[in-house]
């Protein structure tokens, strides 16, 4: 059975449902009872029209889960005919699917959950297992998304920017259990740019590549995080850095500059260089004045001060910090580095320790606690 295949059509079989005048929660159960039911067919054989088959299946799903309603008559004079069977209808809902998956009242965690339910297909135990939570949690969550935007019209228009931000939550997660969310994001993030001409679907394409290319230099064998100037340029997937390069020149060449065509023009600049030394930082830092411009994001200042830092000296990196709030997630961290350039170890060291007490994940704590701990040992020696 073709899993991938499964999951690339979901969305545009929920969306001939939808179009039926099936509301959007009911369609999407009725098609992942017709996954289930493919799961346990195809195996034996594929059918040669895999979404007319989803299509038909789907449809008696929902025949039957609604014969049994007090409203029974008043909604089979509807609905009751069912279309011959044959080719499933050409039309494809799939961008509406994304816009109604990350409608703006939904929570960032709920609209990721329903995006990779009904656009990416998954099913409720796989994002379950990808995001570390039970399965009964997980469902909650879905069928409470659901509810929210069941009564939002499938024909309203949407809003890309949103879209774009829960694709980009989805490839920060990264992969857990059998589902590789990073690469799902790049999977999905492919289907919408290949429906839309857009900047910034473009921009956030080739970002997740750029990055993805350097996922196999990004940890040691024991897990251990590798800092990007320590990474094995080697490791890194020339084949997706030149599809990221090509793909961000194209959306430069519109002249519509976004924030996520900025951030893959840095990823871009560093993918240029053969050793972390050759790095272009005068230009990167160019880039954080950009995005900056863009979203005054204090995120975007605190990195925009590592490359000033590189650029032009720790001091003058030290002293784009001070206008950021030290509360700031990994601004700790970035002071340490600094004030180690600067030939501050002490300073350095009680940051280091500071910044992997607040650290987001195990990985980036024990990073920065042995970071800590070398700092230390050399001041004793």
């Amino acid at each position: 059975m073709d899993e991938l295949l499964l999951r690339e059509l979901t969305p545009a079989v929920i969306g001939v449902l939808v179009h039926r005048g099936v509301d959007f929660a009911t369609a999407e159960d009725a098609v992942q009872e017709a996954l289930i039911q493919a799961a346990l067919t195809w195996p034996d054989q594929q059918p040669a029209d895999p979404k007319g088959w989803l299509v038909t299946v789907a449809w008696r799903k929902f025949l039957d889960a609604h014969r049994s309603e007090a409203a029974r008559r008043d909604r089979e004079q509807r609905i009751e005919a069912e279309p011959p069977p044959g080719l499933a209808e050409t039309a494809d809902d799939t961008l509406q699917l994304y816009f109604l998956c990350a409608h703006p009242s939904l929570t960032p965690a709920s609209a990721v959950a329903l995006t990779l339910r009904a656009v990416g297909g998954l099913t409720t135990k796989q994002i379950a297992q990808a995001y570390l939570v039970p399965e009964a949690t997980m469902a909650q969550r879905i069928s409470r998304a659901k509810r929210t935007v069941s009564g939002v019209r499938f024909t309203e228009s949407g809003d890309v920017a949103t879209v774009l931000r829960v694709l980009y939550l989805v490839f920060n997660e990264g992969y857990s259990g059998d589902v590789d969310l990073a690469a799902e994001a790049i999977r999905l993030t492919r289907q919408l740019a290949a429906k839309i001409e857009h900047g910034e679907v473009a921009g956030l394409l080739a970002l997740m590549l750029l990055h993805h290319a350097r996922r196999p230099a990004r940890t040691r064998p024991d897990g251990s995080l590798v800092p990007l100037a320590e990474q094995d340029r080697g490791l890194w997937d020339t084949r997706l850095i030149a599809e990221g390069v090509d793909i961000l020149q194209t959306a430069l060449a519109r002249d519509h500059l976004g924030e996520f065509q900025a951030q893959a023009a840095v990823a871009a600049l560093h993918a240029d260089a053969q050793t972390a030394e050759e790095t272009d930082w005068v230009q990167i830092v160019e880039w954080y004045d950009e995005l900056v411009r863009l979203t005054d994001s204090p995120v975007a200042r605190l990195n925009r001060a590592v490359a000033v830092g590189e650029a032009d000296g720790p001091r003058a990196g030290l002293a784009a910090l001070t206008s950021l709030d030290p509360a700031l997630p990994r601004y700790a961290a970035v002071a340490a580095y600094l004030h180690e350039r600067d030939g501050d170890p002490v300073t350095a060291a009680r940051l280091y320790a500071e910044a992997a007490r607040s650290a987001p994940n195990l990985p980036e704590r024990d990073h920065l606690t042995r970071q800590a701990a070398r700092l230390n040992a050399r001041g004793h020696v």
